[in-house]
């Protein structure tokens, strides 16, 4: 049975979590446990416990422990269910709750590169990308869009931030990631060596006059591919570009120069994910 407890205040120390912690604070409160995370939404937290994520406790609308989070509840029978009315809710926390549920789960240990990759035929590899709805938007394009596994630079906005995991509809629970790079570095970028010794070309996404189009047949017929995504802005550094076996291009119209990056990697990962 669900151990539904009803609140009308924040006070209770276990409500920290979601009423007194960032979210960089989150990833460090519970070390040497690696520290734990915040999952929004039915659909998100379902992905989550699917994957093998392990809760904390859950915080949701009163209305939704027999409707849409029935199930989930169902399944953290042995974690605390907070619970009140959405009006209450809204006022404790400040911001009205996604879809009306919250899980505050564990971070897992994170893989090896070498373990992310086993296997891997097309990558992604994102340098620097800050925004989290961008890493969201990414993860969703790479589930949907064949690509096997997505390295991060430690300069990358965290995939299990709030907004990262909601925008992605929690396919970062689904596609193999970790990080990747020397993260004391100035400006963390990409280990190109380590890509490539682990047998993969590699195609820097940016603008110059020497790239060759994304539907390059020798760029889409290459047994393994790393697809690498700049940051917001500068886009890749010039020692990544540099150190890639391919610069690619989006071609465009319009007079319009480039995409938002997370619509970048959508048209990349469709063209060059193909089997």
């Amino acid at each position: 049975m669900a151990n539904i407890i009803e609140i009308n205040d924040f006070s209770h120390p276990e409500l920290d979590v979601y009423a007194r912690r960032n979210e960089n604070q989150l990833r460090t409160i519970y070390e040497p446990e690696r520290g734990i995370f915040i999952a929004e939404s039915p659909n998100v937290i379902e992905r989550a416990l699917n994957a093998g994520y392990t809760p904390i406790s859950l915080l949701l609308e009163r209305k939704h422990i027999d409707g849409q989070a029935k199930e989930i509840v169902r399944r953290c029978d042995h974690v605390p269910v907070f619970t009140a009315e959405f009006d209450v809710l809204t006022k404790l926390t400040g911001f009205s709750l996604t879809r009306g549920v919250l899980c505050a789960m564990r971070r897992p240990q994170l893989p090896a590169v070498e373990t992310v990759c086993a296997n891997a035929r097309r990558i992604a590899i994102l340098e620097n990308v800050m925004n989290p709805t961008n890493v969201g938007a990414i993860f969703r394009s790479a589930a949907a869009l064949g690509i096997d596994a997505v390295l991060l630079t430690p300069g990358c906005s965290d995939p299990l931030y709030r907004r990262a995991t909601r925008v992605s509809m929690g396919t970062v629970f689904q596609i193999p990631w970790t990080f990747v790079g020397d993260k004391d570095a100035d400006r963390p970028g990409t280990d190109m060596q380590k890509i490539k010794e682990l047998g993969f070309k590699t195609a820097a996404m940016a603008l110059s006059d020497v790239a060759v189009s994304i539907d390059n047949p020798q760029l889409m017929n290459e047994e393994k591919l790393a697809i690498i995504l700049g940051t917001e802005g500068d886009g890749l550094s010039a020692d990544t570009i540099a150190n890639c076996d391919y610069t690619v291009c989006i071609p465009m119209s319009h007079g319009v120069d480039s995409l938002n990056v997370a619509a970048a990697s959508a048209v990349a990962f469709w063209q060059l994910g193909k089997k």
